[in-house]
């Protein structure tokens, strides 16, 4: 109750603040101003949420748990939103219209409240059931939704750079969407979930069950034992591990050097030399033996994908300008990334990447037909993609990756998005004069650009600038919208 009332005290001079900037502004909400829909759907949710009649302390308890859970996304976005807006290179102290507002939510005090209400709503929240904490999930969700929309239903008086695709023509342009697969869109690697499928079939021992010896026309690896093939598996990442890190260190410059293309497509040759090596040592190891083709289909529908990657092609779909959507991936079985994204009606053939080979049992031989196996050889298949594609629209390409595999599809992209945080990918990246820039301040240094009359256009192919953004919802409200 202390440090509910700590809060309540900050709410209440934040309150306090919010009238003098009216006043600052020669505002009188009175009579000058109607909430808009938005504005008042935010406020009637809050104030819906009022609990009356409680009697018992754990009533007041959960009461308390749910009026935080309603209120931390508003405490939390403001200062969120300050910060970023502070941190903008056109951000000016001394003439910037919100910057009273900017200054009190970037102050200590409203730094330390976002993180207080958090720390207090995620202890108080243990004590929640199941049913409670779903409760607390769509209070915290929908809160969150509705001051986005607040956010996001302000009038503009100059045209908007996002969402992208309301710059383009429903009759002139198309979007060419192409992205990576693995650790863009799944949370853990493919080759591990396919390493953990030959685990599982393994035998326990080099003998069958019933003690006799296994025949010779069986496979490799239905006599290899569990331990034998975790040893090889084990052994086959600790040296792909040591020799991509060596590899890496082969390949950087003593300094950093100014953006040349040419330059960095000839360091990365070294790279699709050791990629294709460690292939290579996977086919001639055999672990990928007698995996069944149902059992990688199924493997597929239950990959964890990142947040809001299927909501994201959910909604490509759905949009009126012509889209392609391609899938380019070092994945070893393309019929596992069909599978994880059958759901949003993938086109089967736009999904390009290894595949394994199977017998007339539907059971992998362990071989593979490589497709994509270097940053070279996507560079190659993302080139031939815009080549086939022969429609008369102007093309807007968007990649998305996350890896120094898609640097050169990134770097020759319209729109280059790097998501996640790969060491490797900026470490080299940088070195040989990349630019790494956060999405939300490019959006805004080119919103400045269009309200100076610049063009909407996005096109930066080969500029040698890439764009960072931490999760799909980034991505979402960029390209799409809410």
């Amino acid at each position: 109750m202390i440090k509910l009332c700590k809060l309540r005290i900050i709410v209440l001079e934040e309150m306090v603040m919010h009238d003098s900037f009216l006043q600052e502004w020669g505002l009188d909400v009175t009579k000058d101003a109607t909430p808009d829909p938005a504005t008042a759907n935010c406020t009637e949710f809050l104030l819906g949420k009022g609990v009356v009649n409680l009697k018992t302390p754990l009533e007041k308890t959960i009461a308390a748990i749910f009026t935080l859970g309603a209120l931390t996304p508003s405490v939390q976005l403001c200062p969120f939103l300050a910060a970023e807006l502070r941190m903008l290179p056109s951000f000016r102290a001394d003439s910037h219209p919100y910057r009273n507002w900017i200054k009190m939510y970037t102050s200590e005090s409203h730094q330390e409240l976002a993180v207080k209400t958090e720390e207090l709503l995620e202890k108080l929240s243990v004590t929640l059931t199941g049913d409670g904490i779903d409760v607390l999930y769509n209070l915290y969700h929908q809160a969150m939704i509705l001051e986005i929309d607040l956010f996001n239903s302000q009038p503009f008086a100059q045209p908007t750079v996002v969402p992208v695709i309301k710059g383009l023509s429903t009759a002139e342009d198309r979007l060419m969407f192409l992205s990576n697969f693995d650790l863009t869109c799944t949370v853990h690697d493919s080759s591990a979930t396919l390493a953990e499928m030959t685990l599982g079939t393994a035998p326990k021992s080099d003998c069958s069950p019933s003690g006799s010896e296994h025949s010779p026309s069986e496979s490799p690896l239905a006599r290899m034992s569990l331990s034998e093939l975790r040893n090889m598996w084990k052994d086959i990442s600790k040296q792909y591990t040591q020799d991509y890190e060596e590899c890496i260190e082969s390949i950087i410059p003593p300094e950093k050097v100014e953006f040349n293309h040419s330059s960095l497509v000839q360091a990365l040759e070294q790279v699709a030399d050791f990629e294709k090596k460690a292939n290579s040592r996977v086919i001639k190891s055999g672990v990928l033996r007698g995996l069944k083709l149902e059992d990688i289909i199924k493997a597929g529908k239950n990959l964890i994908l990142q947040d809001g990657c299927i909501g994201f092609y959910q909604k490509l779909t759905q949009i009126n300008v012509v889209v392609n959507v391609h899938m380019l991936s070092y994945c070893w079985c393309g019929d596992l990334i069909r599978s994880s994204l059958s759901s949003v009606g993938f086109d089967h053939s736009n999904v390009h990447a290894n595949e394994l080979i199977f017998n007339e049992e539907r059971l992998s031989t362990g071989e593979m037909v490589l497709k994509v196996e270097s940053p070279i050889e996507k560079l190659q298949i993302y080139n031939h993609i815009l080549k086939n594609d022969a429609d008369e629209r102007n093309k807007l390409t968007v990649y998305v990756g996350d890896c120094m595999g898609d640097i050169l599809c990134l770097i020759e992209a319209d729109i280059g998005i790097v998501i996640g945080s790969s060491e490797s990918l900026r470490r080299v990246g940088s070195r040989f004069g990349v630019t790494f820039a956060p999405l939300f301040a490019a959006t805004v240094r080119k919103q400045k650009e269009v309200t100076d009359g610049g063009s909407l256009k996005w096109k930066g192919t080969r500029s040698g600038v890439l764009y960072t953004v931490s999760c799909w919802a980034e991505i979402h409200a960029f390209l799409l919208g809410w």
